[in-house]
């Protein structure tokens, strides 16, 4: 399943804060959708789901408009792993995950459905809080929470606000890996925001390059986060550092 957006524009009131944005998102794919804040990325995640509705342009799933789609057949085709978690009310964090199988039942979730959610808890390392009130969890675990919801959600496209927000190092890296093997072994495609440009050369196969809501450099992740691409979105000055076994962004 293929994801395209052609020439969408979004305002808050008069003021413009998405404006011709083009792009697409193909199967196997990590999309990297970078920029300052203020630049417009939460917005474009949110117009991909259907939470907000552009001004103008179009937003398909491959010939099929996403804003004519039934809210359920897009809640079987897109997940959404929004910044926070402040409106989870469910008792405990098992409950969390089985909901992503929501769009896929009719009455009640039945065994396969179970074993679906227990596996994405496996893959992101949290199969140890099942029993534990959601609301108890720390910033960082509940992040891993919502992924894994996502992950059970069997979705063709992945859209992940801010993915390692609020996690240590250790658990930055394993949650992008299980992303990008989820991404890669499963054919889908992921769309997540990044602000560690580090992360983001090392994790997305592609990136999106935004600035005051437009789109300033698009591509293969190594021709996008140049030092000149970075000097011009961010305001300072960056090496990539080409003597480790990968390219890594360096801040000077």
């Amino acid at each position: 399943m293929k994801l395209r957006m052609e020439g969408v524009e979004f305002s808050y009131g008069s003021d413009p804060i998405l404006q011709n944005i083009c792009l697409e998102l193909h199967p196997s794919e990590v999309l990297g959708i970078l920029g300052p804040n203020g630049s417009g990325k939460t917005t474009m995640l949110k117009c991909i789901n259907g939470i907000l509705t552009p001004k103008q342009g179009s937003i398909a799933l491959d010939a099929e408009e996403v804003r004519s789609m039934p809210r359920q057949d897009v809640a079987k085709n897109i997940s959404y792993v929004p910044q926070n978690s402040q409106n989870i009310a469910s008792p405990n964090v098992f409950e969390v995950v089985l909901m992503g199988r929501r769009p896929h039942i009719k009455w009640e979730f039945g065994e396969r459905d179970k074993e679906i959610a227990w596996k994405a808890m496996e893959d992101m390392g949290v199969k140890m809080f099942a029993s534990v009130e959601f609301s108890k969890l720390s910033s960082g675990q509940a992040q891993r929470v919502l992924i894994a919801r996502a992950i059970a959600q069997e979705t063709r496209i992945l859209l992940l606000d801010e993915p390692t927000s609020n996690l240590d190092i250790k658990h930055q890296i394993d949650v992008m890996n299980t992303i990008h093997r989820t991404v890669h072994d499963m054919k889908i495609g992921a769309c997540a925001i990044v602000h560690d440009l580090d992360l983001a050369m090392r994790f997305c196969d592609r990136i999106i390059l935004l600035s005051e809501g437009r789109i300033v450099a698009a591509g293969p992740t190594r021709t996008v986060l140049t030092p000149a691409n970075i000097k011009n979105v961010y305001g300072v000055d960056s090496v990539i550092d080409e003597s480790y076994r990968r390219p890594r962004v360096l801040i000077l």
